[in-house]
């Protein structure tokens, strides 16, 4: 087998011409020949390497206790969803297209949509997202495709967490698709094609789901509160990101996302669907399904160009969530809300004013200085919450926190 070449002579001197160079040696005559800015240290050996590796991570203060939410929460993670995601079986690059080598992969991703569809209350839902920012803009393309393109606006609430407004005007930038950004849902909704909520909202304020017209209505939820909360099953589509569920905060990333729906559309989801069925024996067997593999290898032919998954991120999911159990699930989400809920009430106590009505375990608290609120507490080893603006911070509590760092954080206030 001859060697694959993938530019001809031809090709290579368009390219060429187009940033207006003669030979490709012109693309590297800006980078110098010569630097003595890169002074190196002299070469270590392993166990020296080691030894300065470790005296850097001390500089690290890991010592804090943290109240801080705002889409990323310190939850408490079993040593055993770590040891078991890490055996040789998943930890690997393989695709699992074809099933009859990736049985346990796509049986662990089959487990993980129902666990997602029984949590959202959804009929369906895929093989998981890259996380939470990319499963709404994703979810605002699909309600495109279900509407058929019929209208070309999408209304999207402001309290939509910042970080996931980016990705979505990106998106829709890129599609040619108009977003309107407002504070409630009107009444009137006719001129939309899809509305996007967010619940709770990134301020942690709990809200009603209600259907609005014949618009696709998405929900962004956040999956710890659905273990109290009802489910949203008045939505179209509901996304989020898994992070809450046994995923390291690892300085923002890496992170899943979730998508799940109601089966009327689930040939316009995006991702991959793994599905149950029989073989030749009559033995149990899990495959892609629903989508065709055009759907992930020729663009003209795709729903979406996702065409992967967060398989690792979604299998250590599925054991946080096997590992902890319903109860469990439900358990650690009533703890979380408590802990805030006691927390809110203490900082009332303390002249602070609290922004929300209703919450699960976020809320907004608004101080004459949050530098200076924020400043006092980090003195304390106490990381407060996060800074919205001049006045408004974001406290956060989950199972990781005990009601004597809510005795401590109340203290540590001038």
């Amino acid at each position: 087998m001859k060697n694959f070449i993938a530019h001809t002579d031809n090709t290579r001197e368009e390219m060429l011409k187009s940033v207006n160079c003669q030979t490709i040696d012109d693309l590297y005559k800006q980078i110098p020949v010569k630097t003595d800015k890169f002074r190196l240290a002299d070469p270590l050996s392993e166990l020296d390497t080691q030894k300065e590796i470790r005296a850097i991570a001390k500089k690290n203060r890991t010592e804090f206790v943290s109240f801080m939410g705002g889409g990323v929460y310190n939850k408490f993670i079993s040593s055993a969803v770590g040891y078991m995601a890490e055996r040789c079986e998943f930890l690997t690059a393989y695709t699992p297209y074809q099933p009859e080598i990736s049985q346990g992969t796509l049986q662990v991703i089959y487990e993980y949509q129902t666990m997602i569809s029984r949590i959202t209350g959804m009929d369906i839902a895929n093989a998981s997202m890259y996380d939470g920012g990319s499963a709404c803009a994703e979810a605002i393309l699909m309600a495109h495709r279900i509407k058929r393109g019929k209208l070309n606006k999408a209304l999207v609430l402001n309290s939509l967490n910042p970080e996931y407004k980016d990705v979505v005007k990106t998106y829709a930038w890129a599609q040619g698709i108009d977003i309107d950004w407002c504070d409630e849902i009107p009444e009137d909704v006719s001129e939309y094609f899809c509305v996007l909520t967010q619940y709770p909202d990134y301020y942690g304020e709990i809200k009603p789901v209600k259907k609005a017209g014949d618009a696709v209505l998405v929900v962004c939820a956040n999956i710890s509160a659905l273990s109290v909360l009802k489910p949203p099953t008045e939505a179209d589509i509901v996304v989020g990101d898994i992070q809450p569920l046994g995923i390291p905060m690892n300085f923002g990333g890496p992170h899943a996302g979730y998508m799940a729906c109601k089966e009327a559309y689930m040939r316009q989801m995006p991702g991959r669907l793994v599905g149950r069925t029989l073989d030749s024996k009559g033995e149990q067997a899990f495959t892609l399904t629903i989508q065709t593999r055009e759907q992930h290898i020729k663009r003209e032919k795709a729903t979406s160009n996702i065409c992967s998954n967060q398989s690792l991120i979604a299998l250590c999911a599925t054991l946080y969530l096997s590992l902890v159990g319903e109860k469990g699930f439900r358990e650690t989400g009533l703890i979380s809300m408590d802990l805030a809920h006691k927390l809110s009430e203490g900082l009332k106590e303390k002249g602070i004013k609290i922004l929300n009505k209703n919450f699960f375990n976020e809320f907004v608290i608004e101080v004459s200085d949050a530098d200076k609120f924020l400043a006092g507490l980090k003195g304390n080893n106490i990381l407060g919450g996060v800074k919205l603006d001049k006045q408004r911070i974001l406290v956060c509590a989950t199972e990781m926190n005990t009601e004597d760092d809510i005795s401590e954080y109340i203290k540590s206030i001038n």
